[in-house]
């Protein structure tokens, strides 16, 4: 089957985005995986699939496939890539549009210079949500790790994050905590685990160990975690820079039982084809 697709990211987190296949499955989740892989296939941290709209009043359901082919339910980056190209095909309804996915709904508003906006929703600290194993909900959850207590908050985005705080970024160590997380038996379907260094009360820096992926150069869902975690710490004020690897989002979230806006550049790198296995 030949697949036509667009290659797409916000700040460095990498997508394809293809029209679902008339008539057929998505591609398989070892199909996916061959064409993450940035040395022998495309290239990607998640593809993302748009299917007809299944709500009236959205532009397109959209699914989600992280680099090891397992569908998960939400992309904030991502979201906002789909935005920008149903946009560029007319799809938008002046500089607003909705759009659904597993997740649910999902407004999206585009800006001048190439910002895209995205409605991300209320940030949900239930443990059920994510699913978390806890008895309660609290601010901050002791975590064992290989013998070792760490600090963590928990947030939904529609995908389950782990937030710790951390100095520094740049010593954190992801690389060794961020799978060790990710994949944590109190986490029973896995999680994205961010680190967060605060640099003042507009301003953080981050680094996101997503889920079936490893780190990314930025991740949206990722950003608003990070900043609703330090906001329910009375630590970020309501407007926050969110400084990644590949740039910077800002985060706008009012507060609980509101709903959280991530903002940042959705670009596209080229267009192609490949034949996949069906």
């Amino acid at each position: 089957m030949r697949l036509e697709f667009t290659k797409m990211h916000g700040l460095g987190n990498d997508f394809i985005v293809f029209d679902a296949p008339a008539g057929s499955a998505p591609p398989a989740a070892a199909a996916l995986r061959r064409l993450a892989d940035r040395h022998t296939g495309i290239g990607f941290d998640q593809a993302l699939m748009l299917e007809p709209p299944r709500r009236a009043g959205t532009a397109v359901y959209y699914r989600i496939f992280n680099a090891d082919g397992i569908e998960v339910e939400q992309c904030g980056n991502g979201a906002r890539c789909i935005a920008a190209l149903l946009a560029r095909r007319g799809h938008a309804q002046g500089a607003d549009l909705t759009m659904d996915s597993p997740a649910g709904g999902i407004r999206a508003r585009i800006g001048p210079h190439g910002l895209v906006s995205v409605d991300m929703g209320i940030p949900d600290f239930n443990p059920a949500a994510l699913p978390f194993d806890a008895t309660t909900e609290a601010h901050v959850y002791p975590l064992d790790v290989a013998g070792n207590e760490i600090e963590i908050g928990a947030v939904s985005m529609g995908n389950p994050h782990a937030v710790l705080t951390v100095t520094s970024v740049a010593a954190a160590p992801v690389d060794r905590l961020g799978p060790a997380i990710e994949r944590h038996p109190r986490f029973p379907k896995r999680v994205n685990v961010g680190f967060m260094e605060i640099v003042d009360r507009g301003h953080i820096r981050l680094r996101v160990f997503e889920r079936g992926t490893g780190e990314t150069l930025a991740c949206g869902t990722g950003a608003c975690a990070a900043v609703a975690v330090g906001r329910r710490h009375g630590r970020l004020d309501e407007r926050v820079a969110v400084h990644v690897a590949g740039g910077e989002l800002t985060i706008e979230w009012p507060g609980p039982g509101r709903n959280i806006w991530l903002t940042g550049p959705a670009e596209v790198s080229f267009t192609g084809s490949v034949e996949i296995d069906t």
